[in-house]
This record gives structure tokens, sequence and C-alpha cells, in this order.
């Protein structure tokens, strides 16, 4: 478990400042494109377009997401958005050795088939050992040395163990864990939760507001949670409350941002072409088809699907949060 070479697949923002951050524990690391254009360009540049003014650290490696490349990994990590990991976890499948850490660094739940992240790799890649990276971090942040702290989990102790120390250095600290589906649904809830403090943020609310919406989307996502079997200390740890705090209040969060697009009057359309890929406005049906179906109560990531299906506008679901019925605490 030395887990000295290190691919990643995904070489958007996330993918790397994840790159300089393993450059800079010592590991060696091999950032890999789906497109063998962008890869050349990147290779050139020696930055990732998706991450500009951020040079990729010269001990990175910079190739195509090939079988000759990943079959000499010793672990894989998927930095690539929700919906897109089952295409990328296809591409690893085939080169991958029993028993090759594949890590996702992605959060959300793939629409239409209700899975989330592990699943899709044990489902694509069964050779493989499925993991969840997660937690309160931004690309930018990461990629600059800034200090961050993050979860990582995966069935076996060890494995979560060996694989947080092979990853981990004195700015980026993942903490292990064995609650994978905690982790998940942490990271995946959030999303939709920030979207709608975006939009109280862009409708001028005011803090009190915000201060409402966050504590009371946080017991949205522990019900969820719980409901799932998720552990309530993970869930009120880095992947799910740390991660909820910093996007509910940062336009650094790309979902806080189109929250703040829609509180500010624009279409569901228009908001996303202003703000960029925002995980959440994918995963906000899955979790309120997941959460009808166990009978869960989420009000708030009703509302935000609902906004960004067209089926509601910002002002009714104001009214509609504003005006239920007073109850106990809890």
């Amino acid at each position: 478990m030395a887990f000295e070479r290190i691919g990643i697949v995904g070489a958007g923002a996330w993918g790397a400042a994840l790159a300089n951050a393993l450059a800079r524990a010592g590991r060696n690391v091999t950032l890999m494109g789906r497109n063998p254009a962008s890869v050349d360009e990147i290779a050139r540049t020696r930055m990732s377009p998706r991450l500009p003014g951020h040079r990729i650290e010269e001990r990175v490696a910079i190739a195509a997401a090939d079988a000759s490349v990943l079959s000499l990994q010793d672990a894989i990590l998927l930095a690539v958005p929700s919906q897109q990991l089952r295409d990328a976890a296809r591409i690893v499948a085939p080169a991958l050795a029993r028993n090759v850490p594949v890590i996702a660094c992605a959060k959300g739940i793939e629409r239409g088939t209700h899975k989330f992240m592990t699943e899709i790799i044990a489902q694509c890649a069964p050779a493989a050992l499925p993991a969840i990276l997660s937690g309160p971090s931004f690309a930018e942040e990461v990629a600059r040395g800034l200090p961050a702290a993050v979860t990582l989990a995966a069935s076996d102790e060890k494995l979560a163990a060996a694989l947080a120390g092979a990853l981990g250095s004195a700015t980026f600290r993942p903490y292990h864990s064995t609650d994978v589906r905690g982790v998940e649904i942490g990271g995946a809830a959030k999303n939709v939760l920030a979207i709608a403090a975006g939009i109280v943020a862009g409708r001028g609310l005011g803090a009190s507001a915000a201060a409402a919406l966050t504590t009371c989307g946080f017991a949205e996502l522990f019900r969820f949670g719980r409901a799932l079997g998720a552990r309530s200390e993970t869930l009120t740890g880095l992947s799910g409350l740390g991660d909820l705090i910093l996007t509910c209040s940062s336009t650094q969060s790309r979902n806080f941002s189109l929250g703040i697009a829609l509180g500010q009057d624009q279409t569901p359309a228009q908001a996303s072409a202003a703000t960029g890929l925002a995980e959440g406005a994918f995963t906000a049906a899955a979790v309120v088809e997941m959460a009808l179906a166990a009978d869960i109560e989420m009000p708030i990531a009703t509302a935000v699907a609902a906004i960004l299906d067209g089926g509601l506008s910002i002002d009714d679901a104001i009214e509609n949060l504003l005006t239920r019925p007073f109850r106990a605490e809890g």
C-alpha cells in the first residue's frame, strides 16, 4: 500500500489542483486528459485552461488517459464531474490490475440511476477498490498550497488510512473513514443546498435569512443521510457540515454563484451559462426523487429542484418556505 505512482484522470481545475498537491507530497503523479488536443496544450503551457494562472508542478507528468499509462498506476483518482464519472470509469476499467484503488473526486448522484460515485466505479470497474474523496476545498486554493482538510473514505479501514497517508501533506490533509455513503451524501446534498443559499444572497434577503437557510438545509441533509445509512459523525464532519458551510458562503462555489444568478432573476439556462458547471443543478432532481421514495422531508431541496426545472418561481418558492406551519425545532 505504498501508492507511489498516482494517476489523475481529468485535467480540469480539480484534477490540476490535486496533481499539484500530490506532487508537493512527493508522489509520482500523472495528470491524464481525455482529449488528446487538450493534453498537448496542457503539456505545452503547463497549465489547465480550467485553472488559469496556476502552473502545474514540473514533476507532474501529463499524458493521455490510455491503457499504457493507466496500467502503471498504483492508484487512480477520477477528477471529473459526477455525470461524466461513468465514462471515465469505463476508460479506466480495461487497464486496471485487480485491487487498484479508484477514487472518485466528484460530488453528486447520477441522474436517472440514482447511483453514487463509488457504486458507478464498482459497476464499471469491478476489479477496482472504490473510494471517495470529498470535503471543504476549492481547487484554486488547493493549487496554491493553502491549507485544506478533506475526508477520504473506503470500505476497508486499512485501505482508507493508507490512501489518506499517500495523498496527504502538511497543507492537504485527508482524514480517513469507512463511511463511504455518508461522505458521498454530504458532498452531493450540500451542492443543492448551496444553490438555495445563493438564491437568498442574490435576492438580498440578509444574513439572518442566510443563517436560517443554512441551518435548516443542514437538517435536511442530516435527515437524508441518516435515512440512507450515513453515520451522524460523518454528516457533522468535514464532508457534510464542513463542506456545506464552505459552499453556502463563497462565490468560489459554482453552486452558490448559480443560486445568486437565479436570485437575480436569471433563468436557469442563463444562470448556468454564466456560472459554468454546477454539480447541484444535476443532483437536485436525483436527491428529491430519492427523498420522496424514502418519505424524507426536504422542502429546500424540493424548491431548488422545482426552480431549476422551471416549475416554480423564486418568489413562490420563498413564499412557500416562509408560510410553512410553525413547529417545534428538531
